[in-house]
């Protein structure tokens, strides 16, 4: 155990100087508070260097011991060190530490979720295991339950709805992010293709309607909500394929189906295009608008055409049949709908070519201009049902990324997309506390120490740097493997990459086996102590 020669005086001390000074912001607690008398809480690891500083004159450093020492050194001491453990709310909300902490980052458990809030895009790059994709799942947690809890698997399933998870690959494009076509299956047989929304473009969808909804009163919000039960009612009642409804003009058409947006319907007396698919959203809107549409310019000139299509014909028909036939739907009665916030994690963003992925969507995400003044016109809004609709990313979203410096199989972000993310390093020993899953207090001291010597290792190679140090998630795998295993599958394979072509290659691995703890015996067997 390297904790410095330290007595309970010497601790004393150190919680008056912490009470003067406070606790830096990379030193406060993870897993262990030590409680004091009069119950407040300190970072067990940060009173120990404090105490050494003052009782040896030492620079105040939290290196070479880790929490798990700190604590076991505490309690040898006397002082109490308690787990942080989940502490119930007077709402009943879940939190993990008192809320003084949470008020300390705006309202939030993590620094990086108040970094997220304020700058709206964030990059987490560090070292391969550092938990950069633990760490984003940890920040959305905490934004999306206002701080009660930073544990992803706490939110209820709703509220993941929130949370969104892509990973890119050298082959994914624009098409799978924003939009793009994609084959289909005509009603007659035939293969063609659609005009389908990118995993990005439909998360955006949910949090602007979220967003244009809070905006709302609740008068609107209960009457677009009267419309909806109308027009459910309404399809819910005719017979698809069987019932008929006429155009102002006598034509005779059936609905066929109806999907979240689209009408599909079939026109018999057209011989030559007896099929038409009619925008759902457009006779919403015509609903809602409370305007009374007589003829089919009025159609034309709610929408801002300077001709009608030939959908209109059929909007009109369909609007007619809604309004006359009569609800039997009671009054709905809503509630203000609540301003929530959407995060977007994309796990390795520089494994794909940004700016083509994105596009025009560089643009729109930059954080001085989301909202209505960053609105664009997509790359396919030709095809649209609306093609003068434009495409905007609202207040309410935020992206997080990961990326591994690195990586040698891909190229770095470009100036216009690097400018628009706040970046943000994770060092090898950030999320330890990862290490707590584990379930083993000994077995995660023990991972610590290892690490932190291979680390130590790893740094004092020339060609190297902190970029190549090994992270704490690469230990969760002793829930499985053993020490030695985990060196001779996972990490001598990846540091036998990081130094292949250096001077004396054998000897710098040896090096680093030293360190680790891995002894291999003259007759080849593995030393499987752990």
């Amino acid at each position: 155990m390297a904790i410095p020669e330290i007595k309970k005086q010497d601790v004393i001390k150190a919680l008056k100087y912490i009470d003067d000074n406070g606790v830096p912001f990379s030193n406060q607690s993870k897993k262990y508070d030590l409680v004091s008398e009069d119950g407040k809480r300190y970072p067990p690891k940060y009173v120990v260097a404090v105490a050494d500083h003052l009782a040896n004159g030492t620079v105040i450093s939290t290196e070479g011991f880790n929490a798990v020492e700190a604590k076991s050194y505490l309690e040898g001491l006397g002082f109490i060190i308690e787990t942080k453990q989940q502490t119930i709310r007077s709402n009943g909300a879940e939190a993990t530490s008192p809320e003084e902490s949470v008020q300390q980052f705006n309202g939030y458990r993590n620094p990086f979720s108040s970094m997220l809030i304020e700058s709206k895009n964030l990059i987490l790059r560090g070292a391969p295991g550092t938990g950069k994709s633990y760490l984003a799942k940890k920040i959305a947690a905490d934004i999306i339950s206002n701080g009660y809890f930073d544990d992803y698997n706490l939110l209820s399933d709703e509220q993941k709805k929130q949370v969104e998870f892509v990973q890119f690959h050298p082959s994914y494009d624009y098409s799978d992010f924003v939009e793009g076509l994609r084959p289909k299956i005509n009603y007659d047989g035939t293969m063609g293709f659609e005009l389908q929304d990118g995993i990005f473009k439909k998360f955006v969808s949910h949090a602007r309607k979220n967003y244009e909804d809070s905006q709302k009163s609740k008068k609107t919000i209960e009457k677009e909500a009267s419309i909806q039960e109308s027009m459910t009612e309404f399809f819910s009642n005719i017979e698809l394929g069987v019932d008929t409804i006429k155009t102002i003009n006598g034509n005779e058409f059936t609905i066929t189906s109806v999907d979240d947006n689209h009408i599909n319907i079939f026109i018999p007396g057209n011989a030559i295009f007896n099929k038409l698919s009619l925008s759902l959203d457009e006779i919403r809107k015509m609903l809602e608008s409370g305007h009374n549409f007589d003829k089919i310019k009025d159609i034309t000139t709610f929408f801002g055409k300077s001709f009608a299509t030939q959908a209109y014909s059929y909007d009109f028909a369909i609007y007619k049949a809604i309004k006359k036939k009569k609800s039997t739907a009671s009054k709905v009665t809503t509630k203000q709908e609540e301003l929530k916030k959407y995060i977007f994690i994309i796990d390795e963003i520089n494994r794909g070519e940004i700016s083509k992925i994105f596009g025009e969507l560089f643009f729109a995400i930059d954080p001085g201009y989301r909202g209505k003044s960053g609105e664009i016109s997509t790359q396919y809004s030709n095809l649209h049902s609306s093609p003068s609709e434009k495409f905007y990313i609202p207040d309410n979203v935020y992206i997080i990324g990961t990326m591994n410096d690195i990586d040698r199989s891909v190229d770095s972000f470009d100036f216009a997309m690097r400018r628009r993310f706040r970046f943000v390093e994770l060092k090898a020993n950030e999320c330890l506390e990862m290490l707590a899953l584990l379930g083993n207090d000994e077995l995660e001291s023990e991972a610590i120490k290892r690490m932190t010597a291979l680390n130590k290792e790893i740094a004092n190679v020339e060609d190297l740097n902190e970029n190549y140090q090994i992270g704490a998630s690469y230990f969760l795998k002793l829930r499985t493997l053993n020490f030695d295993q985990l060196w001779t599958d996972y990490l001598q394979p990846l540091l036998q990459e990081y130094i292949h072509g250096m001077y004396d290659e054998e000897g710098i691995m040896n090096r680093f086996a030293k360190a680790y703890g891995y002894i291999k015996s003259a007759e080849g067997d593995t030393n499987e102590d752990t």
